[in-house]
Protein backbone atom coordinates (compact mmCIF):
# COMPACT_ATOMS: atom_id res chain seq x y z
CA UNK A 1 0.00 0.00 0.00
CA UNK A 2 3.10 2.38 0.29
CA UNK A 3 2.64 3.16 -3.70
CA UNK A 4 -1.07 3.83 -3.38
CA UNK A 5 -0.30 6.03 -0.50
CA UNK A 6 2.10 8.10 -2.35
CA UNK A 7 -0.12 7.91 -5.26
CA UNK A 8 -2.79 9.21 -2.83
CA UNK A 9 -0.53 12.04 -1.32
CA UNK A 10 0.31 13.43 -5.27
CA UNK A 11 -3.52 13.58 -6.22
CA UNK A 12 -3.61 15.61 -2.52
CA UNK A 13 -1.14 17.81 -3.77
CA UNK A 14 -2.61 18.34 -7.16
CA UNK A 15 -5.91 19.53 -5.71
CA UNK A 16 -4.05 21.61 -3.10
CA UNK A 17 -2.19 23.53 -6.37
CA UNK A 18 -5.29 24.02 -7.93
CA UNK A 19 -6.71 26.14 -5.06
CA UNK A 20 -7.26 29.91 -5.32
CA UNK A 21 -4.87 31.43 -2.38
CA UNK A 22 -7.86 32.65 -0.35
CA UNK A 23 -9.68 28.96 -0.83
CA UNK A 24 -6.55 27.45 0.11
CA UNK A 25 -6.22 29.70 3.16
CA UNK A 26 -9.54 30.07 4.51
CA UNK A 27 -12.10 27.53 1.85
CA UNK A 28 -14.73 24.98 3.74
CA UNK A 29 -13.42 21.47 3.82
CA UNK A 30 -15.87 18.90 5.36
CA UNK A 31 -13.60 19.26 8.62
CA UNK A 32 -15.23 21.97 10.67
CA UNK A 33 -12.72 24.88 11.46
CA UNK A 34 -10.61 23.56 9.20
CA UNK A 35 -9.38 24.98 5.51
CA UNK A 36 -7.51 22.98 3.36
CA UNK A 37 -4.36 24.24 4.54
CA UNK A 38 -5.29 23.07 7.87
CA UNK A 39 -5.62 19.61 6.57
CA UNK A 40 -2.89 19.18 4.98
CA UNK A 41 -0.81 20.29 8.15
CA UNK A 42 -2.82 17.78 9.96
CA UNK A 43 -1.85 15.20 7.13
CA UNK A 44 1.33 15.98 7.63
CA UNK A 45 1.43 16.21 10.80
CA UNK A 46 0.94 12.04 11.07
CA UNK A 47 4.03 11.55 9.67
CA UNK A 48 5.74 12.70 13.21
CA UNK A 49 3.62 10.63 14.78
CA UNK A 50 5.57 10.62 18.14
CA UNK A 51 5.93 14.89 17.85
CA UNK A 52 2.19 15.49 17.71
CA UNK A 53 0.79 12.28 19.47
CA UNK A 54 3.80 10.33 21.79
CA UNK A 55 2.34 12.70 24.84
CA UNK A 56 -1.22 10.93 24.50
CA UNK A 57 0.22 7.45 24.47
CA UNK A 58 1.08 7.72 28.03
CA UNK A 59 -2.16 7.84 29.07
CA UNK A 60 -3.49 4.67 27.63
CA UNK A 61 -6.46 4.45 24.76
CA UNK A 62 -9.12 6.26 26.50
CA UNK A 63 -6.83 9.71 27.24
CA UNK A 64 -5.03 9.04 23.70
CA UNK A 65 -8.80 9.55 22.15
CA UNK A 66 -9.81 12.51 24.68
CA UNK A 67 -6.65 14.14 23.80
CA UNK A 68 -6.77 13.38 20.45
CA UNK A 69 -8.72 16.90 19.15
CA UNK A 70 -6.34 18.90 20.86
CA UNK A 71 -3.21 17.40 19.68
CA UNK A 72 -4.74 17.85 15.95
CA UNK A 73 -5.44 21.61 16.76
CA UNK A 74 -1.86 22.25 18.29
CA UNK A 75 -0.39 20.67 15.09
CA UNK A 76 -2.65 22.27 12.79
CA UNK A 77 -1.92 26.14 14.57
CA UNK A 78 1.83 25.47 14.36
CA UNK A 79 1.26 24.73 10.58
CA UNK A 80 -0.79 27.78 10.05
CA UNK A 81 2.13 30.24 10.27
CA UNK A 82 4.14 29.11 7.56
CA UNK A 83 3.73 30.74 3.83
CA UNK A 84 1.52 28.55 1.64
CA UNK A 85 4.87 28.10 -0.49
CA UNK A 86 6.90 26.31 2.43
CA UNK A 87 4.19 24.05 3.15
CA UNK A 88 3.61 23.53 -0.03
CA UNK A 89 7.23 22.39 -0.44
CA UNK A 90 7.27 20.60 2.45
CA UNK A 91 4.13 18.50 1.47
CA UNK A 92 6.21 17.31 -1.74
CA UNK A 93 8.39 16.00 0.38
CA UNK A 94 6.29 14.50 2.43
CA UNK A 95 4.45 12.72 -0.66
CA UNK A 96 7.88 11.26 -1.63
CA UNK A 97 8.92 10.16 1.67
CA UNK A 98 6.71 8.60 3.96
CA UNK A 99 7.85 8.07 7.40
CA UNK A 100 8.87 4.62 8.60
CA UNK A 101 5.92 4.73 11.39
CA UNK A 102 3.36 5.63 8.11
CA UNK A 103 5.38 2.97 5.89
CA UNK A 104 4.46 0.75 8.77
CA UNK A 105 0.48 1.59 9.04
CA UNK A 106 0.22 2.55 5.10
CA UNK A 107 -2.75 0.30 4.48
CA UNK A 108 -4.70 2.34 7.88
CA UNK A 109 -3.45 5.45 7.08
CA UNK A 110 -4.65 4.90 2.97
CA UNK A 111 -8.11 5.58 4.35
CA UNK A 112 -7.24 8.56 6.49
CA UNK A 113 -5.23 10.23 3.76
CA UNK A 114 -8.71 9.26 1.54
CA UNK A 115 -11.03 10.43 3.96
CA UNK A 116 -9.52 13.59 4.28
CA UNK A 117 -8.80 14.27 0.63
CA UNK A 118 -12.74 13.92 0.19
CA UNK A 119 -12.98 16.70 2.87
CA UNK A 120 -11.25 19.12 0.99
CA UNK A 121 -12.76 17.99 -2.67
CA UNK A 122 -16.61 18.23 -0.61
CA UNK A 123 -16.12 21.20 0.91
CA UNK A 124 -14.43 23.19 -2.27
CA UNK A 125 -17.91 21.78 -4.13
CA UNK A 126 -15.61 19.42 -6.54
CA UNK A 127 -16.00 16.15 -7.29
CA UNK A 128 -13.22 12.74 -8.75
CA UNK A 129 -13.16 9.42 -9.20
CA UNK A 130 -11.48 7.35 -6.50
CA UNK A 131 -9.09 4.88 -6.68
CA UNK A 132 -10.13 1.40 -6.30
CA UNK A 133 -7.75 0.99 -3.25
CA UNK A 134 -8.96 4.26 -2.08
CA UNK A 135 -12.73 3.75 -2.10
CA UNK A 136 -11.92 0.47 0.14
CA UNK A 137 -10.11 2.32 2.53
CA UNK A 138 -12.19 4.92 2.89
CA UNK A 139 -14.80 2.53 3.98
CA UNK A 140 -12.43 0.94 6.08
CA UNK A 141 -11.90 3.87 7.98
CA UNK A 142 -15.05 5.05 8.24
CA UNK A 143 -15.43 1.72 10.06
CA UNK A 144 -13.15 2.27 12.34
CA UNK A 145 -13.93 5.96 13.31
CA UNK A 146 -17.54 4.82 13.48
CA UNK A 147 -16.38 1.85 16.44
CA UNK A 148 -13.84 4.37 18.27
CA UNK A 149 -16.62 7.84 17.93
CA UNK A 150 -20.10 7.67 16.69
CA UNK A 151 -21.31 3.72 16.62
CA UNK A 152 -23.18 3.93 13.88
CA UNK A 153 -21.61 0.93 12.47
CA UNK A 154 -23.17 -0.86 15.52
CA UNK A 155 -26.90 0.35 14.84
CA UNK A 156 -26.92 0.10 11.31
CA UNK A 157 -25.91 -2.56 8.25
CA UNK A 158 -24.03 -0.40 5.42
CA UNK A 159 -24.36 -2.06 2.60
CA UNK A 160 -21.81 -1.04 -0.38
CA UNK A 161 -23.45 -0.80 -3.62
CA UNK A 162 -20.13 -0.73 -5.61
CA UNK A 163 -18.53 -3.36 -4.24
CA UNK A 164 -17.45 -4.68 -0.99
CA UNK A 165 -18.67 -6.50 1.47
CA UNK A 166 -22.12 -5.57 4.03
CA UNK A 167 -20.58 -5.08 7.74
CA UNK A 168 -22.67 -4.05 10.86
CA UNK A 169 -25.69 -6.13 12.55
CA UNK A 170 -27.68 -8.42 10.08
CA UNK A 171 -31.01 -7.27 11.50
CA UNK A 172 -30.31 -3.44 12.11
CA UNK A 173 -31.94 -0.67 9.67
CA UNK A 174 -29.63 -0.53 6.07
CA UNK A 175 -28.13 1.85 5.02
CA UNK A 176 -26.67 1.34 0.89
CA UNK A 177 -24.79 3.92 -0.86
CA UNK A 178 -21.11 3.78 -2.77
CA UNK A 179 -17.90 2.94 -0.36
CA UNK A 180 -17.19 6.56 -0.31
CA UNK A 181 -20.19 7.89 0.93
CA UNK A 182 -21.04 5.16 3.27
CA UNK A 183 -17.08 5.72 5.01
CA UNK A 184 -17.60 9.17 4.69
CA UNK A 185 -20.84 9.04 6.81
CA UNK A 186 -19.55 6.32 9.02
CA UNK A 187 -16.47 8.82 9.53
CA UNK A 188 -19.23 11.43 10.68
CA UNK A 189 -19.27 13.78 7.71
CA UNK A 190 -23.26 14.14 7.47
CA UNK A 191 -22.84 16.02 4.29
CA UNK A 192 -22.87 12.82 2.27
CA UNK A 193 -26.80 11.92 3.57
CA UNK A 194 -28.43 13.14 0.70
CA UNK A 195 -26.27 10.21 -1.58
CA UNK A 196 -27.55 7.34 1.36
CA UNK A 197 -30.28 4.79 0.86
CA UNK A 198 -31.94 4.17 4.28
CA UNK A 199 -33.85 1.73 3.36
Amino acid sequence: MIEELRAERRRVITTLEGLPDEEFERGSTLCAGWSPRDVLGHLIGIDYFAVTYGGLLRGGPRTFLRRLDQANEEQVERIRRMSRKRLMDWAAVWAERPSATTRLAAGFLLGDLGVHHQDILRGQGLTRELPEEVSAAVLREGRFLSLALNRRIRSHRVVPTDGGRPAGPANAPQVRGTREALGMWLAGRDAVVPELDFG
